[in-house]
């Protein structure tokens, strides 16, 4: 009984000094694996033939060069340095610092970044700034009277038709751009007019409330 006894208490003692065993062989082996790997030779990069200046492709001269966009911002003439791909949007918030010109979809889709471009409400998201050539574009900030709000603003205000905000510029721009060709509209002309300019706070019922108390007067717009 004894023997059998020590025999089983040896049994798992030496079932864990082969377990032991075959571990330590296992990472000897791995590690000489490794040696092995490491010792072995890496193939050389394949080497390329050099091009003589000659033979490689010419950049076009002003290619990709900055351009001067040349316009009147709000009545003041400016001249500024862009890249050829600088849209109208960057331009005026990236460069210039205006601000009040929003980056919504910047497909020409939401109609956040609208501005007047010689007078037509335009995307700027999509109009390239190199090629302004001196027109005017005139911002939210170009409505401002003596510092103080456009009268179409205040119609906002006193009708509740400005939560967020982020829409509104291009809602008042546009707005007025429609006005200087239909000075006396409907309703439903007023809602066709602002189809393109997407709001998601108001509902569009207070907006037009607005354009309609600015059309009858009710603010003393000219």
């Amino acid at each position: 009984m004894g023997a059998r006894r020590r025999g089983r208490a040896a049994g798992p003692r030496a079932d864990c000094r082969r377990s032991r065993a075959r571990s330590a062989n296992g990472a000897r082996c791995a590690r000489t694996a490794v040696g092995r790997l490491r010792l072995g030779r890496v193939p050389a990069p394949r080497r390329r033939r050099a091009v003589p200046p000659s033979a490689r492709p010419r950049r076009r001269a002003g290619a990709g060069a900055d351009v001067i966009a040349r316009l009147v911002l709000n009545g003041r003439p400016r001249e500024v340095e862009v890249r050829p791909n600088q849209t109208l949007l960057e331009l005026l918030r990236d460069t210039l610092g205006i601000f009040d010109v929003k980056e919504g979809c910047d497909e020409g889709v939401c109609g956040v970044c609208t501005v007047l471009l010689d007078g037509r409400p335009v995307s700027s998201c999509l109009v390239l700034a190199a090629g302004l050539r001196g027109r005017a574009v005139v911002t939210l900030r170009g409505l401002e009277r003596n510092g103080g709000l456009h009268p179409l603003q205040e119609a906002f205000v006193r009708h509740g038709a400005v939560q967020c905000g982020f829409c509104t510029p291009g809602m008042l721009l546009t707005t007025l751009a429609f006005l200087e060709r239909e000075p006396r509209p409907d309703r439903e002309a007023i809602r066709a007019a602002l189809e393109g300019n997407l709001c998601r706070c108001t509902g569009y019922t207070k907006i037009v409330d607005a354009v309609e108390a600015y059309v009858r007067g009710e603010l003393g717009h000219d």
